[in-house]
């Protein structure tokens, strides 16, 4: 199947802010509207966005916003306000072929990420990235998001993405609005199956996004892609704030393993596990999860895809900073230096 990268974002062009899981707070759009103005981009609020909205809009209204945002030749790209936990909903609303008619640079993850499983279907490369957490944290706009949201936004393709120089597990306060405490990034590391060449780089179409998001749609089935068009992709996977055991990682790999998902995929690449986050309903270490995460990740992917080259502790999803990961992208893993490229096609 042929993906399309939609066209960057053109200087006559709006950004549009949809609200395709819950609506938006005042306070959080402005400063995201204000940071994206002081990059050039000028935004429209979509009426799922209102920020006087206080219940989500309906299914079919939120897909009808996406819609028309596509549609509308003076809007270039299309970001969600936030995540949430229900979008999944939406999905049978869409019209695909309405979109992939106006392909458009759509930027959102976590529950975005069914929305961003549906265009990949549809042969639509997606971003990473949203309002409200992204863009509005801290006192200004990180500096390393900053440069490949540019990139996502203006370019052709992501290129060579580097790590982070340090990172963040704690959580905003926007009461308080106190500093957060930063650590040195050690940066990723790479585990290659008993069946690959330690020497030879992968590169492939990425897919997947947020754990809970690519669990649910393995459970629903209906937006899973032919299996075969798997075949040497990179799956991407980041487990959220949701922080899951990592038990059922486990478990989940395992079950696409038994379906022969896995060993479809030529490479993996898992974001930054976050461990500190409000909704969590237990206390996972910080140092710790991640080592599990990456212990019962290996132990299956060396059961169903031993030929896989697997890269750890990459800045996508729910940590900060991030990078806006492009589902659809091609993208080349080098398990000589755990070096991450997307692009070109």
């Amino acid at each position: 199947m042929v993906f399309t990268t939609p066209p960057s974002l053109g200087d006559d062009q709006a950004l549009a802010i949809v609200a395709p899981s819950r609506p938006a707070d005042a306070a959080t759009l402005r400063i995201g509207r204000d940071r994206l103005a002081a990059l050039g981009v000028e935004t429209r609020v979509y009426p799922t966005a209102d920020p006087d909205r206080d219940e989500p809009a309906s299914p079919g209204a939120r897909a009808a916003d996406i819609e028309d945002a596509f549609a509308d030749p003076e809007v270039g790209a299309v970001m969600a306000y936030t995540g949430g936990d229900d979008q999944i909903r939406v999905l049978r609303h869409l019209d695909g072929d309405a979109l992939a008619a106006n392909p458009t640079r759509f930027f959102g993850y976590s529950d975005n990420d069914n929305l961003r499983l549906f265009l990949w279907n549809r042969g639509i490369v997606s971003y990473g990235l949203g309002v409200h957490p992204d863009l509005v944290c801290d006192a200004e706009l990180r500096p390393y998001t900053e440069r490949y949201l540019r990139r996502a936004l203006f370019e052709d393709s992501l290129g060579a993405v580097d790590p982070a120089d340090e990172w963040t597990d704690e959580w905003f306060d926007f009461e308080t609005g106190e500093p957060r405490e930063w650590r040195e990034n050690p940066g990723p590391t790479t585990w290659v199956g008993p069946d690959a060449d330690p020497e030879e780089a992968v590169r492939g179409r990425t897919w997947g996004g947020s754990f809970a998001i690519v669990k649910w749609h393995l459970q629903t089935e209906r937006f899973l892609p032919d299996p075969e068009r798997l075949d040497g992709a990179v799956l991407a996977l980041e487990t959220s704030e949701d922080a899951p055991p990592p038990r059922e990682v486990g478990y989940t790999l395992r079950a696409m393993g038994e379906r022969g998902l896995l060993e479809r995929f030529g490479g993996v690449v898992f974001g930054r596990p976050r461990t500190n986050a409000p909704p969590l309903e237990w206390d996972p270490d910080p140092e710790e999860y991640p080592a599990d995460i990456r212990r019962v990740a290996t132990r299956e992917l060396e059961r169903y895809a031993p030929g896989v080259v697997v890269g750890f502790g990459y800045d996508f999803g729910h940590t900060d900073p991030s990078f806006p990961l492009p589902l659809g992208a091609v993208a080349t893993l080098d398990p000589t230096g755990g070096t991450l490229r997307f692009g070109p096609e």
